[in-house]
């Protein structure tokens, strides 16, 4: 017999197709939890699948907290995600990010789509 061939998904071949006609140089992926409770094995899959398609096409993988409603969110449950993300192999690497360091930003482009429409 011959090569045995592994059979994409639709993510991967999406992925493929656009890295292969240039579309992107890279891919980068990211897991963007709201820092309101624990993780659960919801959350495991999908930063399992964001990780490993990171580096299956040598891309980076970013942590993004979408810590946008204060009343709900307490750092116990930020450095509780950040430590399941380690325990379940991931590594964002430098790349640790918060939502709400951004509001100034997210406001202007607001306010220029607003000014746009």
């Amino acid at each position: 017999m011959g090569e045995e061939t592994v059979s994409k998904n639709f993510i991967e071949q999406i992925i493929e197709k656009d890295l292969a006609e240039g579309k992107y140089d890279t891919i980068c992926t990211r897991f963007p939890p709201e820092p309101n409770g624990y993780l659960h094995i919801g959350h495991a899959k999908a930063i399992l699948l964001n990780y490993g398609l990171a580096q299956k096409y040598h891309g980076k993988f970013n942590m993004r907290f979408d810590d946008t409603n204060p009343t709900k969110e307490r750092v116990e449950f930020v450095e509780s995600i950040k430590a399941d993300i380690k325990w379940l192999g991931a590594d964002w690497e430098d790349r640790l990010f918060f939502a709400s360091n951004y509001f100034d930003q997210m406001y202007e482009a607001a306010v220029k789509l607003i000014k746009k429409a």
